[in-house]
């Protein structure tokens, strides 16, 4: 089977099926990339998605480059980007020509009430997902929780936590070298 159409139908599905933004879009890809496709490994998931986060542009769009690339180089990125960018084109280009018919209707309003929680659940899962394979425990909880404190309540942008977080993880690994980092085996 042709990859390059493989990857775009995969990630053009995800693009339709997808409502409230590229992480309500994350269960969605790592079922398909993960678990069915098998095309990327749960550990490199996550990688992507940090990846794909602290990178410029938008989040979809990023991570479906990463998953492409990986696939195929350079035409699996425009297969895989192309695939997650083009529903919501089309979805935006429709509704911008019959937004004036049903902006004001009230059942479209309460169908979008009805999706904004779904959403939250389908950003939390992913989380709590990304958490476990994080390996976030006891010891290492209050990263997260302080991050998410000082950017919700302090306001601190997200590109400095995550340069922070960057630079004391390098810090940390020179400090306390993996074994497989430094070419032996573990034990």
């Amino acid at each position: 089977m042709n990859i390059y159409w493989e990857s775009f139908k995969t990630f053009f599905k995800i693009g339709i099926f997808t409502l409230g933004g590229g992480y309500a879009m994350i269960p969605l890809i790592e079922e398909e990339v993960v678990n069915r496709k098998q095309w990327v490994s749960k550990d490199e998931m996550l990688d992507l998605i940090a990846i794909a986060q602290s990178c410029p542009g938008v989040f979809a769009i990023n991570i479906a480059v990463f998953v492409g690339y990986k696939l195929q180089k350079v035409r699996g990125a425009i297969a895989t980007a192309t695939g997650t960018a083009l529903p919501s084109f089309l979805i935006i280009l429709a509704i911008a020509i019959f937004f004036a018919a049903f902006k004001d209707n009230p059942v479209i309003a309460a169908m979008f009430r009805g999706i904004r929680p779904a959403v939250v659940a389908l950003i939390a899962v992913p989380t709590f997902r990304m958490a476990q394979s994080a390996k976030i425990g006891w010891t290492n909880c209050w990263i997260p929780v302080v991050s998410a404190l000082l950017i919700w309540l302090l306001g601190v942008s997200p590109i400095y936590i995550i340069l922070i977080a960057g630079i004391a993880g390098y810090l940390w690994g020179k400090a306390h070298p993996h074994p497989l980092s430094e070419g032996g085996e573990s034990k």
